[in-house]
Order: structure tokens, then sequence, then C-alpha cells
């Protein structure tokens, strides 16, 4: 399995099973919500599993195709059934368990493993589901989907002979697929493969879907072509195109006669042409109409693109930002006057940085589907808890690089889950404190200059102080219970790993696990995390993000030989200070004294442990930072200017060495040297 996940098809299929299951759950959620199972929602899962199902068979997954096909039976039931009483909460259950059984065999697959999961549970329960389905609305007729009997195959060979008992219908269909639903060619395998189990014989145009490059342009120009030979009726037939995916639009005609068979079935010479479409010979008309659309252009306006291929173009454009560096900084002309070298330069800068942006907006990625899923999050929890919580969500549509978005998934899950488990009070509790009986957490996103705010509140109990404080002291995090610390200090201490202050372990929280993973995930990503709480009122938790991690603006350090970058984000003002504001505090740290405020200071050779060329703060230079509005000055030799710089991971084996604190990265210079890009985060903790 591992060797074959490499492959295109399978790819597809996981990559599309996933579309559908995303999009399958959140219609699930959305009538549940509503109490109701539209008709158009109904369609909607009846079409998803049908594609699973056909998709799963294809790739010879049987288990996921069985299931699938139970589920589909179900919902056909639903849809032709005319049903009057439905339990939609006990669907729901049973439809998110099929659901949950196919992204965990999905995850198998995607992982090089076997699926090899046991469905006939749930397939047994949903048997059992329609069978009493059909008992409380006294359906007793069965009915048929249009359908014969199951057969897995690839396709049918032309060499197969029809029955000749039976009476053949002949039938043409030419369709035209949606404009967005991308992978044409297996959009069109798939309903060949589906449309075996319905026809003798079946030819197409384009007749090579697998191998043939120029296939996809072409459906997408001409349609895809079908002949089949059936003893259905035209009524199944016509039902079927009807319930396939992905089609926008389709014309069937019934022949006549076998003529436009007969074109395929004559051995043909094959041509050896560069790029040509498999077409019947006798079809020059269509291949006319083929240049004449190419002529007009088409209406696909949206593509899939790998997203390997968006990185390595990322990376790229990063090496190209760091070449312009390393030509318009070349330390051999920097002081030289070449009017036209000046001019030249601003213009590669401009297209530059055109690309860059272009580069970047193509990676960034809207928040929506990360958010929704916190629905399904909300409602397995509430049920479990018996608790009525619901989930608002806003500015869903604000947008991050994708790398990023990857990393905020889970920390956004253990906070909907604390915030269920620990802040949302029973139903009771809540009328007793005059709260709505509804618990409320909303989720919401907005862009704050170059960083993107998430933030997540409820109208709970909010946090407990001094339970905080006491659990703290307990586990030796602080000497002095009575110590002067502020809200915000005590607050964010329940993101220190192992810290809960719930007595009891259940299954959502209790061992000091989640708020650790939101922690860790955020420090990742160069993002951070604010608390505030009120008794009885609420939490808010505000995770603070960066749009992207791959180009950044930063002002370049010295210190003797050695070069560092501090993002541009995280600086206030640099500046020299007197000798009269520079003291030290009673444990010999030194300060320095702005406009009343006391600072502390951080001299990076001596944390970095490299030579500087001076070590007196007049010649030297203070850079004041902020992290999580804590303020830290580095001390360093001299500012050398700043740059857009490329984040660059650090070297493996100096990982491996040592954990160095208070490095994000590092990056190549204009003069070709290696900069350390500093984590202020991790210096404001050091320090």
């Amino acid at each position: 399995m591992s060797d074959n996940f490499n492959s295109p098809m399978l790819e597809m299929y996981t990559f599309e099973a996933d579309q559908m299951v995303e999009k399958m759950e959140k219609v699930i959620m959305d009538s549940e919500r509503e109490e109701n199972y539209s008709r158009e929602a109904i369609d909607e899962i009846f079409r998803a599993m049908h594609t699973i199902k056909g998709s799963s068979a294809t790739m010879f997954f049987n288990d996921l195709a069985t299931l699938a096909h139970s589920m589909e039976d179900l919902f056909y039931f639903l849809r032709e059934g005319e049903v009057q009483s439905l339990d939609c909460s006990a669907l729901t259950d049973l439809v998110l368990e099929g659901v949950d059984f196919i992204k965990v065999e999905l995850q198998k697959i995607k992982n090089g493993d076997e699926p090899d999961g046991d469905a006939s549970a749930i397939i047994d329960s949903n048997q059992e589901f329609l069978t009493q389905l059909k008992v409380d609305n006294s359906i007793g007729e069965e009915i048929k989907k249009p359908e014969t009997e199951e057969k897995v195959q690839y396709y049918i060979p032309p060499e197969k002979t029809a029955d000749s008992k039976l009476e053949k219908s002949l039938f043409k269909s030419t369709i035209f697929l949606q404009d967005d639903c991308d992978m044409e060619n297996v959009r069109c395998f798939t309903i060949v493969r589906d449309l075996t189990e319905l026809a003798e014989e079946i030819f197409h145009t384009p007749e090579d879907l697998v191998e043939d490059t120029e296939c996809v342009r072409y459906i997408r120009d001409n349609g895809f072509t079908i002949l089949l030979k059936t003893a259905e009726s035209y009524e199944t037939i016509d039902s079927f195109f009807e319930n396939e995916s992905y089609i926008k639009n389709y014309e069937l005609i019934e022949l006549k006669n076998e003529e436009e068979f007969d074109l395929f079935r004559q051995p043909r010479q094959v041509e050896l042409k560069d790029n040509a479409i498999k077409t019947p010979q006798s079809r020059a008309t269509t291949a006319e109409k083929c240049v004449e659309v190419e002529k007009t252009n088409t209406t696909q306006s949206i593509i899939s693109v790998n997203v390997d291929k968006l990185d390595m173009l990322m990376d790229t454009v990063g090496e190209l930002v760091i070449a312009e560096a390393m030509v318009t900084q070349n330390p051999e002309i920097v002081n030289l006057e070449l009017e036209n070298f000046q001019k030249a330069s601003r213009q590669l800068h401009k297209i530059t940085t055109e690309l860059q942006d272009m580069v970047m907006s193509i990676r960034m990625v809207p928040l929506s589907t990360t958010f929704h899923k916190m629905h399904r999050i909300v409602r397995d929890i509430t049920k479990k808890q018996n608790k009525e919580v619901e989930l608002k969500i806003r500015g869903e549509e604000t947008e991050v690089d994708k790398n990023i978005i990857e990393h905020i998934s889970d920390p956004l899950m253990h906070l909907v889950r604390n915030s269920i488990d620990h802040g949302i009070e029973s139903s009771e509790e809540r009328e007793k404190k005059n709260k709505e009986k509804v618990g409320n957490i909303t989720i919401e996103a907005k862009n704050s200059g170059s960083d993107v705010l998430i933030i997540i509140k409820d109208d709970g109990k909010g946090l407990d102080k001094e339970k905080i404080l006491q659990k703290a002291f307990e586990k030796g995090l602080i000497e002095n219970r009575d110590k002067e610390m502020t809200d915000k200090e005590i607050y964010n201490m329940i993101l220190i790993p192992g810290f809960s202050t719930k007595d009891d372990i259940s299954e959502f929280s209790g061992r000091g696990v989640g708020m650790d993973v939101v922690n860790k995930n955020l420090e990742v990503v160069g993002g951070s995390v604010g608390v505030d709480s009120e008794v009885d009122v609420g939490t808010s938790i505000t995770l603070k993000i960066p749009l992207t991690l791959a180009i950044i603006d930063g002002m370049n350090l010295k210190v003797g030989n050695s070069r560092f970058t501090i993002p541009l984000v995280n600086i206030k003002e640099s500046f020299r200070p007197k000798e009269k504001d520079c003291l030290k505090d009673p444990d010999d740290n030194e300060m320095v004294m702005v406009r009343g405020e006391c600072y502390p200071i951080l001299r990076l050779h001596e944390y970095f442990n490299s030579d500087p060329e001076t070590e007196d703060f007049a010649s030297g230079i203070l850079v004041m930072v902020e992290h999580d509005e804590k303020k830290l000055c580095l001390f360093a030799d001299g500012l050398l200017g700043q740059q857009q710089v490329v984040v660059k991971a650090l070297p493996t084996y100096i990982k491996n060495i040592k954990n160095i604190k208070g490095l994000a990265g590092c990056t190549l210079l204009g003069d070709g040297s290696i900069s350390l890009i500093l984590d202020v985060g991790g210096l404001s903790k050091v320090n």
C-alpha cells in the first residue's frame, strides 16, 4: 500500500473522498441544527455517498464501497419514500458514525496502510434503521434504485457480446462537467465505471482517460461523449446521469442504429501523434470543433495545484529575494554612483515584490473549513456531557498561509473542548446564575496588521484566580503564594505543560495537555496566546498568528562577526542610552530607564557567546522589542539596516546538538553572510 499511495489515481481518490466527507459532514451538522433533513441535504448526502461508493469500488476498497452503498440506500429511501416520521438525531448519529469510519480508513490509506477496518456493525445499523424507518412510515413496498446486479469492474471491453434474448437500446450522451470540478478525466472515469452496472457495451470520447494528458482540456472544451448499449430504459439512464456528481448539464438521445458504435468496433490504425486525443477517425467534425473552441478560449478559471508545487514556488521566490539582495547590496558596488544600475534595481525590486505578493496570495486559505469542524466537536461533547452550547462563528473568510492553518486546527479543538468542559456550566447551574440556559462559544477571526487574531470566547464561569495560584504553589511553580502577579500572568499559567485546576481527569480534559498543545503549536508558527477571564462572565483566549512564515521584514544587527535579524513587527524603538539611565536591580540584572519605565537588558554577545566590538552601551545600540506585552532591550554593536529576509529552518544537526531558545531560524543576507533570526518570545522567557 505504501508504494501505491504515490500513484496519481490513489492521490486523487483520497483528495476527492476527503472533500466529499468534509462537505457531507457540514451538511449533516447544518441539518441537525435545523432539526430537519431538507430535500437538498438528502440529495447532497446521497450524491456524496454515491461518488464515494463508486470511487472506492474502483480502487478496490470494497469495505468502504459497501458501507457507502448502505448509506446511499438509506438516503435513497429518504429521497423517494416520502418519509413523514424521521428521528433526525438518530439519523445524524448513524451517518456520522459512518463518516467517522470513512475518515479513519482514508487516513490509513494516506499513511500507506491497508484500510482494514470492519464496517459490518455500521452497515447492520444502517439496515436496521432503514427497516425501522419503513415500519414507522408504514412503507412496506420495496423502493428500488435504478440499478442492476452490483459489479466491480473498471470497464466493459468492446468485445463483450450482448445478450440476444433481451431487446437492447442504444443511447448517446454528451456531458459537460461543472466548471470548478477539476480532474475531469477522473470524474468521467468514475461515470464510465458506474455505467458498467447498467450497460452491455460502452464507448466514449476521449477514449484514454488515464494516460492521455490532453483529455482534460478536450473534455472541458467539447464535453464527454458516451455511447452505451443497454437493456435499461431511457428513464433509468436519464436518472443515472441526473444523480451523478459534478455534471453541469448533459444531453441524452436514443439512437436508431449502431452506426456510431461501429466506428469504435472497427480496428483502427494507431497514429503516433504528439498530444493527440484518441477519437474515432470519422469524428473529423468534432476535431474541427475542438480547434474552433480553442480559438474562443474556455470559461475554466480555477484549477487544483499540488501543495508541494506551491511550496517549491515559494522557495524559488525566496531564493529570488535573496539573489536580489545579493545583487543590490553587493559590497563591491555599494558606494558607487551607478544611476542606470539603481534604476534597474528598483524595477527588479518592484517585480520581485509583485511576484512575492502573488505567490503569497495563492497560498492563502480561508479559515472557514477549520472553523466549521468545531461544530462537530461541540456536538459530540455537549451530547456526552448533557450540556447545551451554541457555537457562533465570525470572520471565517479571513485567510492565512496554508502552512499556518495546519497548526491551528488542534489548538482550536482543545480550546473549544476546554470551554465546554471547564467553562460552560450545566443548564441548571446557568439558570441559578440568571444566565441563558444555552451556553455560547464564539470563534472569531480578524486581521490585525500583519497578524491574524483568532478569539475563542465563552460565557461560562470564567477562571478562578485563587485556584490557579493555589495549584501553581502546590506544583512549585511559584515560591510565594502571595507574590504580586498581574491577572494576565496568573491566567497564562494555565498554558504551562501539565498544569490543570481540574481535580478529576475526564475524557476531554484534566491532564493539562490541551493548553500545552495550544502553546506549542502557536510557538511553532511564531504566534502567541493571550488569556483573559472574568468570574461568571466568561473566558476569552486570543491566538495571535502571523499571516505567513516564509518571508518577513526584518532589522539586521551585528554583534562582532555575527549577524542577527529581528522581525520588524517586534521592534518598538532603538536608541543609545545615557549612562545615568542604566542601572542594576538587587539581583544584579542590568536595566535601562526609558521615559520613567524600567526595562531589562539582554546582551546578545553574552547570551550567544560571541565576541563583540563593544560592551559599552554608549558605543553600541539598544533595540527595544516586545512580545505578548513584555518588553526587552537587546544590546548589539550596531544596526545594519532593514531588509526582507527569507526564513529558513535551522539545520537539523544544530537542533540535535543543542536546543537554543530564542532562535526562530536563519537567513542569507545580501553580502552572503548568514544571519540568525531571533525569536523575541523565546528571548523574553529566557530573560
